[in-house]
């Protein structure tokens, strides 16, 4: 496996195939000139087979941290370390940025990211609950 951060808008849609719904190349160049935004892509035999995001927020008063907005892996490519190594890798990104944490949203039930970022050394949160404001498919974003 190689794993490296995108740095191109080419590299981005390459690994449509991992994304929730197929990246635009506006949204795309936007992502990678945003200050704070990073995605890691993790290849196998040359092929993206997963990737992970983070984006810093900073705050007056706490400082920076780092939420790992997505991570997603190919099925194909499943049970082979490479969700934990892409979250690894985002670890070791915030503690280089001088993020005080870095944390992740997680349904109860997903027991797969559960453990996937367990693994990496994660702990229980505080709870909480989740609430949306949805604006449309942001086709206007």
């Amino acid at each position: 496996m190689d794993m490296r951060r995108a740095t191109t808008v080419t590299e981005l849609l390459a690994a449509g195939h991992l994304y929730d719904a197929p990246p635009r190349e506006e949204w795309a160049a936007r992502f990678l000139a945003a200050d704070g935004h990073v995605l890691l892509i993790a290849y196998v035999d040359g092929v993206p087979a997963g990737f992970v995001s983070g984006v810093e927020m900073l705050h007056p008063d706490k400082g920076t941290e780092m939420c790992l907005y997505e991570l997603a892996v190919d099925a194909a490519f499943r049970r082979r370390g490479i969700g934990r190594a892409l979250t690894l890798a985002l670890v070791d990104i915030a503690r280089e940025r001088g993020c005080y944490d870095l944390w992740v949203g997680v349904e109860g039930d997903d027991e797969a990211a559960l453990a996937t970022y367990r693994s990496a050394g994660a702990g229980n949160g505080e709870r909480f609950t989740l609430l949306t404001w949805e604006f449309g498919d942001g086709a206007s974003q």
